[in-house]
């Protein structure tokens, strides 16, 4: 949304330095039809949007299944909002940790909003795979990271339920591609 607001503020001072710019100053007070019909069309956006429909779900009408091949086995996903994984739309996931599970350094290309649902994640920063380092982040915590910024999590003796939400495209890079699960199935 800002987007298209800096993008219609953009247009609309690019009109009017132009409308300024070319007349003298007795007609500048006043713009022109063409003038006035290039500001309308500037501060119109080109199509409206689309309001996704309610959402209303419990733990327990969440739909689980094996998490993407990006992840190492053994973890589970329940998709949410699920429209924004490949494209510039919202999305919010539930990934089920087991325990003793390792996620090793990685990065998004979108911001991360992660909540603790259940459990205990243990999460690192960095591009090296440092558990001294880890903080321990019980139920209820929350974390956000930039678009970039590497980092790392893990379980000990208990399962951990995370949510993560963000707008997409949304993808996962392994700082050390022999740690990707992708590359190792192959």
């Amino acid at each position: 949304m800002k987007k298209v607001y800096l993008a219609l503020c953009l247009a609309l001072s690019a009109t009017l330095l132009t409308a300024c710019a070319t007349q003298t100053p007795e007609a500048a007070t006043q713009p022109t039809q063409g003038q006035t019909q290039a500001m309308t069309q500037a501060a119109t956006p080109a199509a409206p949007m689309t309001l996704p429909e309610s959402i209303l779900k419990t733990s327990n009408e969440l739909t689980w299944a094996a998490a993407p091949a990006s992840l190492p086995a053994g973890a589970e996903i329940a998709a949410i909002e699920a429209g924004g994984l490949k494209n510039a739309e919202p999305f919010t996931f539930r990934l089920r940790i087991p325990p003793n599970y390792k996620i090793s350094p990685h990065t998004h290309p979108a911001i991360e909003h992660v909540t603790v649902i259940s459990g205990t994640l243990y999460f690192g920063e960095g591009k090296e795979y440092s558990p001294d380092t880890a903080k321990t982040y019980p139920s209820g915590s929350v974390m956000f990271m930039p678009i970039g910024h590497a980092m790392f999590g893990f379980t000990k003796d208990e399962e951990a339920i995370i949510q993560i939400h963000g707008i997409g495209p949304w993808g996962i890079e392994y700082v050390n591609p022999a740690d990707d699960p992708r590359k190792v199935a192959l």
